[in-house]
């Protein structure tokens, strides 16, 4: 029976083999490693990771359409097809630990997953490293560096707790149906430096920056004035010429 992706589920199936093969490459793995793919859909990646050391394949997988295709297909002892949102699996489960991410994530969800994944109670996570692709435009507005117009809250976020490396661009063509859009797959790698800081006041202080764009910080973030003068901080910069040290200095201090 031929499976046709869900518009509201977000999906986009990759066929194109060479182009698996490319990003299965850069996904190293060791045998005590437990891999997570984030929806599999018809399990093309699928292929690639259950050839690999591991010591538990995961895949989560929304659409029920595709479970027992799936469960068909990939039937070893340690691989486990879960009929779950991405959105409410339990990442940080102490089953988990060791883990590395995959996902051709759904666009609709891509933002709200990585948060997800960003802003866990404790620190480090579970995940080693996480191989994720997003819409070309998201991915740039995650990788994005100050003083740049993609860069904001959700650049900060995600480098305050990640280092992010951009592995390659996924031409639309690639993908069934077609999007209107191209694809970019990142690395991300977690980091300790900022691990004391809490995470949810980061998100409070780059809320307020990047509220009003084109004013200065000392209009948005007026709250916090005494502390931005404490640390030297010019003022008169607007949200985009602050670094994500000084964010994360700024809401060490609140």
């Amino acid at each position: 029976m031929k499976i046709l992706a869900k518009k509201s589920l977000g999906q986009n199936f990759i066929f194109d083999n060479n182009f698996l093969k490319k990003i299965s490459l850069e996904i190293k793995t060791k045998p005590d490693n437990v891999i997570i793919e984030i929806g599999p859909g018809l399990g093309t990646l699928t292929n690639y990771l259950s050839h690999k050391d591991f010591k538990r394949l995961i895949l989560l997988e929304k659409d029920s359409r595709l479970i027992n295709n799936l469960k068909r297909n990939f039937t070893k002892d340690n691989i486990d097809v879960l009929n779950i949102d991405a959105l409410e699996f339990d990442y940080q489960n102490a089953l988990y630990n060791d883990s590395i991410i995959v996902g051709n994530l759904p666009f609709n969800i891509s933002v709200e997953l990585l948060y997800l994944l960003t802003k866990t109670k404790s620190w480090p996570p579970n995940q080693k490293k996480m191989f994720l692709m997003f819409q070309k435009e998201v991915a740039n507005r995650i990788i994005a560096s100050t003083n740049n117009k993609s860069y904001g809250k959700l650049s900060v976020i995600v480098q305050s707790r990640y280092l992010v490396k951009k592995i390659f661009d996924a031409p639309s063509s690639i993908f069934k149906p077609k999007p209107k859009v191209d694809a970019t797959i990142l690395e991300f790698t977690p980091h300790n430096k900022f691990r004391s800081i809490n995470i949810n006041k980061i998100d409070v202080v780059t809320k307020a920056a990047f509220s009003q764009r084109r004013k200065k910080i000392k209009n948005n973030l007026s709250n916090y004035q005494d502390i931005i003068n404490k640390l030297s901080i010019k003022s008169d910069l607007r949200a985009e010429n602050l670094s994500v040290l000084d964010y994360c200095r700024i809401a060490e201090n609140i």
